[in-house]
């Protein structure tokens, strides 16, 4: 069967959630990526591969890795939609997840829900906000 002539558009969007998700769960276990590796029977750079959604995860080895990570299968596909979409962002997908992978964007995702005062929270998006050039800030 002959393939289409369509450029490369990058990994699948699911692809790239399902290696986010793996990323965000060994994060917040403290895993590193050579240990998780080992648990599978893989190398690290591997891992690495499957985080970036440079190389798919196969089914057995999803399996694998839900066990290492204590979770169940379904949870590296929480957040998508019947179509793909990210649920609950009205972000575009590439933009929250180009946000996820960083180190800091991670970090902040991990630590910023552990802020049990609403109004603390808020205090602190406004002043993201700010620092973005996003002086319409909304008052709450």
């Amino acid at each position: 069967m002959d393939k289409p002539d369509t450029p490369a558009q990058g990994p699948n969007p699911v692809d790239r959630h399902v290696g986010l998700r793996i990323r965000m769960r060994r994060k917040e276990l403290g895993i590193s990526q050579e240990r998780l590796a080992e648990s599978i029977g893989l190398t690290f750079q591997q891992v690495q591969k499957y985080e970036r959604a440079a190389n798919r995860v196969s089914a057995s080895k999803l399996w694998e890795m839900s066990r290492a990570l204590s979770t169940n299968i379904s949870y590296f596909y929480e957040g998508l939609g019947d179509g793909g979409e990210i649920i609950g962002s009205n972000l575009p997908r590439e933009t929250l997840q180009d946000f996820l992978l960083t180190p800091e964007g991670m970090e902040l995702a991990t630590v910023f829900p552990k802020i049990a005062k609403g109004r603390v929270r808020r205090k602190i998006l406004d002043l993201v906000r700010a620092m973005a050039g996003e002086a319409d800030v909304a008052e709450a």
